[in-house]
């Protein structure tokens, strides 16, 4: 008979136990393994925003501008489902099976991008790259924060998500080799699909050797398997560290066992109990999703349209965003553990948002060339890249351990949707008029979100630095 039907209730020290380690390298082969999945999603986004003139060209697919956009919110459409569909089957059935399923989704979608013959198919095969991708967010992001030492969680958790820009980087540069004459255009910006394709397969080879999440399995009532894992990685840890591990902290949580997290429950949750956090969450998604798609879906577009560069020269454009948002987070994340969350979180959404506003008046009347504008931007990305890695840390640490996954799902898809899948639309449109004002208004909603996300954050953000995630939300499972 399973353990799970022997007991009604565990009593567990696992979180305990996994919270007291000290950083190690097998939590850096854990990263190597699941951080991988923001890198992919860079490179596809900066992949796409590079190609953009290419595609429009009669080397490419011939699209228009708002198809171009379009595409792009297609990806994000299919994102948005494949969020909600493996978040959900993600809490239901384990962080393993779908971070498994999800990479092998995305790996062979977007190796057919490459094999597009025209609008239809492109966009068909971007809608299932994003299914990938969105699934990922949701397994990802739960599996790693539970694993993760909690003293350790902010600083790890930004640079993990600030990932993103070094595939963005790669994207970029990849771009660059493909379309200056490495392979003829005609054919390179197929190739450039593939690189986001094969690299997802050999990440798929290493997940194979990641556990299940200890901290999901004592809900299901698989201690011992729990503990069989816990004491491998404790083991591991061992080996590479001097002295003795300290001991676990705190009492013992007891568990209540069930198979899975009824739906009724999970809403009642969100807008009952947790109402507030529920907005919170809400607010900073919204805010650095609208900023985030508005500027680098189309920025490849923008320089385009108003400052005449060649599609050639598009991706060396997108490069020093990159750079600068992953540096963001590398340089502010451990602030986030030192400091605190509610003041870091406060500082960059604010910052961000006061930054994006100081170029509207210039960029609306031409008073910023290229690289000024360039170099604006990469300004605001170094801090507002932190902003936007802080908003899934957020809704991963806020939310019980049944429903963590499907609430990074939820709130990603309302975020996405809001405000990821209407910026490039409003965008595409947007420069379509051929008006510095029109974009220029765009991004001063950007602006005005992101400040919005500051005010949120100061008056009901919530403190987690240094917590173990059950104390930050007790488990909706707890038996006291």
């Amino acid at each position: 008979m399973p353990h799970s039907q022997k007991q009604d209730v565990v009593e567990t020290d696992i979180p305990a136990r996994l919270d007291r380690l000290p950083w190690s390298r097998w939590h850096m082969r854990i990263l190597t393994a699941l951080g991988t999945s923001w890198l992919l999603d860079g490179l596809e986004v900066t992949l796409v925003g590079s190609l953009s003139g290419i595609l429009e060209s009669s080397n490419g697919l011939k699209l228009t501008d708002t198809e171009v956009t379009g595409a792009a919110t297609t990806y994000l459409a299919g994102a948005v489902f494949g969020a909600l569909l493996f978040g959900y089957l993600t809490d239901r059935l384990g962080r393993r099976k779908l971070f498994l399923v999800t990479l092998a989704t995305y790996s062979l979608a977007t190796i057919a991008s490459g094999f597009s013959w025209g609008l239809f198919s492109f966009s068909l095969f971007r809608f299932f790259t994003g299914v990938g991708i969105g699934g990922e967010y949701a397994a990802i992001n739960s599996a790693v924060d539970e694993l993760i030492p909690g003293k350790l969680r902010g600083t790890v958790d930004l640079v993990v998500n600030g990932t993103f820009w070094l595939g963005a980087t790669a994207g970029s540069i990849a771009a660059m080799l493909l379309l200056h004459g490495l392979l003829p255009q005609k054919t390179g910006w197929r190739y450039a699909f593939g690189i986001g394709g094969s690299l997802g397969l050999i990440v798929l080879i290493l997940r194979l050797f990641v556990p299940e999440s200890p901290r999901w399995l004592m809900l299901r009532g698989q201690e011992d398997k729990a503990g069989e894992i816990v004491g491998k990685i404790e083991g591991d840890v061992q080996q590479h560290t001097s002295g003795h591990l300290p001991k676990p902290e705190g009492d013992k949580l007891k568990i209540k066992v069930r198979d899975h997290t009824p739906l009724k429950e999970i809403f009642a949750n969100m807008v009952g109990e947790n109402r507030m956090r529920s907005v919170l969450a809400i607010v900073l998604m919204v805010s650095q999703s609208f900023f985030f798609n508005a500027v680098f879906f189309s920025y490849g577009l923008v320089v385009k349209r108003f400052f005449h560069v060649k599609d050639e020269q598009l991706p060396i454009h997108l490069l020093p965003f990159a750079i600068a948002s992953f540096l963001g987070p590398v340089t502010l994340g451990r602030l986030f553990d030192k400091i605190g969350r509610k003041p870091m979180i406060t500082i960059c959404y604010g910052a961000a948002g006061a930054l994006l506003a100081a170029i509207v008046f210039p960029f609306a009347h031409g008073s910023m060339g290229t690289m000024g504008v360039g170099i604006a931007f990469s300004v605001v990305f170094f801090i507002a890249s932190s902003a936007a890695s802080a908003a899934y840390l957020t809704v991963s640490e806020i939310f019980p351990l049944e429903i963590r996954a499907f609430a990074i799902a939820i709130f990603y898809a309302i975020g996405t949707l809001i405000g990821g899948v209407g910026a490039p639309l409003l965008f595409g449109f947007l420069i379509e008029t051929n008006s510095r004002l029109n974009v220029a208004l765009g991004y001063a909603l950007g602006a005005v979100l992101m400040i919005c996300g500051a005010v949120c954050e100061h008056f009901i953000g919530i403190e987690a630095a240094g917590k173990g995630l059950e104390s930050i939300s007790k488990p909706l499972q707890s038996s006291s």
